[in-house]
C-alpha cells in the first residue's frame, strides 16, 4: 500500500483540562502527525478512516467507562479500541482511557475502595520493554475512583495496594490507570480546575505540588521511555501502512 496521506495517530480527550502532555511530544519528535477529537457526547461519531489511523490514544475524565446515558460516545471509543487491537494499531489508555480499553477486552470495572488522588506508591509485577527502568516500586500521580479488572490475556505490569490493575499490556494496547502524561504546566492546569480539586483541601493540593517536584525528576525519564516506545510503534506501523 502507499500512503496518499499520512497516517495519524487520533487522540481521543474527554475533557479540555486531561490533555495528552508528555504523549504528544513524543509523537511530536517523531513528527508524527495527530489529530484530537472529543467525541463523548456523540451517539454517532464523525471518525477518521479506520485504515489511516497508525495508533489511538484515549485520555482520562471524571465520567465513568460505563456511563454509556449520559456519554453516547465512550461504546464508539470502546468499538475503536477494540477494533484497533484486532489489526495490531498501537493503543494507549490513560485513567479513563485504561478502563475503557480494558472494558472494550472483556474486564469488568467497578468502585474502587477509596478515591486514589495524589501521589502513592505502584508495584511493578511484570517486566515489558516499556518498563525496562523500572524499579520494583514507584511513586506516581494518581487520580481516579474506579478501577477495572485485567482482560482475559492481558498482561499485568503494576499494582497498587488499592489497585490490582495500574498498568497492564494486552496485544497491541498500553493501559495505564496513573497519569505519567502531566507536566508541571499541565499539572497547574489541573489543580487550577474546580472539576479536578472539588471536595480536596489546600493542604492536600499543596502536597500534591510539593510531591510532583520531589517525583518528577524521577518520572520524567520513565514517561520519555514508555511514550517515545509508543511513538515508535506507530512510526513502525506507519511504515508497515505504507510500505517503507
Amino acid at each position: 500500500m502507499v500512503c496518499m496521506t499520512q497516517p495519524e495517530v487520533l487522540i481521543i480527550q474527554h475533557v479540555p483540562w486531561e490533555k495528552p502532555g508528555r504523549i504528544l511530544d513524543s509523537l511530536e519528535d517523531l513528527q508524527i502527525p495527530t489529530q484530537t477529537v472529543t467525541i463523548v457526547k456523540e451517539k454517532k461519531p464523525d471518525l477518521p478512516d479506520f485504515k489511516e489511523l497508525a495508533g489511538v490514544v484515549i485520555m482520562g475524565g471524571p465520567m465513568g467507562a460505563q456511563d454509556y446515558d449520559q456519554y453516547p460516545g465512550l461504546k464508539a471509543e470502546e468499538k475503536l479500541a477494540r477494533a484497533a487491537i484486532s489489526v495490531g494499531k498501537p493503543v494507549l489508555g490513560i485513567c479513563l482511557g485504561h478502563q475503557i480499553i480494558a472494558g472494550a477486552l472483556g474486564a469488568k470495572l467497578s468502585h474502587g475502595k477509596e478515591p486514589e488522588i495524589g501521589f502513592a506508591p505502584i508495584k511493578r509485577v511484570d517486566k515489558h520493554d516499556y518498563f525496562s527502568m523500572w524499579s520494583k516500586e514507584l511513586n506516581v500521580l494518581h487520580w481516579h475512583n474506579d478501577v477495572v479488572g485485567l482482560p482475559e490475556g492481558g498482561q499485568l505490569l503494576a499494582r497498587s495496594a488499592n489497585t490490582k490493575n495500574q498498568a497492564f499490556r494486552a496485544g497491541s494496547a498500553l493501559g495505564l490507570q496513573f497519569h505519567l502524561e502531566v507536566t508541571a504546566t499541565l499539572l497547574d492546569e489541573w489543580l487550577s480546575e474546580p472539576t479536578m480539586t472539588e471536595g480536596t483541601k489546600k493542604s492536600q493540593i499543596a502536597k500534591i505540588r510539593d510531591d510532583f517536584a520531589e517525583y518528577d525528576p524521577q518520572l520524567q525519564p520513565l514517561a520519555d521511555q514508555v511514550f517515545s516506545g509508543f511513538a515508535a510503534r506507530c512510526n513502525t506501523y506507519i511504515r508497515m501502512l505504507c510500505g517503507r
